[in-house]
């Protein structure tokens, strides 16, 4: 698993106060009672501050699973 990859399930596995065996590429927003809107948030805030990008609104609506993530952080030159 890439560096990248790692951090990025651990951005999600404390953002969302989860353990980290729960994190999957289809774990998706609202699956979970952890994810909701507010997790959400969250989620984005401290993606946008581990991997030093500013996500647009866009991108921040269409993060509904741990592959979309990884999918719209590649589009922020995000190696995985």
């Amino acid at each position: 698993m890439s560096d990248n990859n790692d951090k990025l399930h651990q951005v999600f596995a404390d953002s969302l106060n989860i353990d980290r065996k729960r994190i999957t590429d289809s774990l998706g927003y609202n699956t979970i009672p952890e994810w909701d809107s507010v997790a959400h948030m969250a989620l984005i805030a401290a993606l946008e501050n581990d991997f030093d990008i500013m996500l647009d609104t866009d991108d921040i609506v269409d993060m509904s699973s741990v592959a979309k993530a990884r999918e719209i952080l590649s589009k922020y030159d995000v190696q995985f």
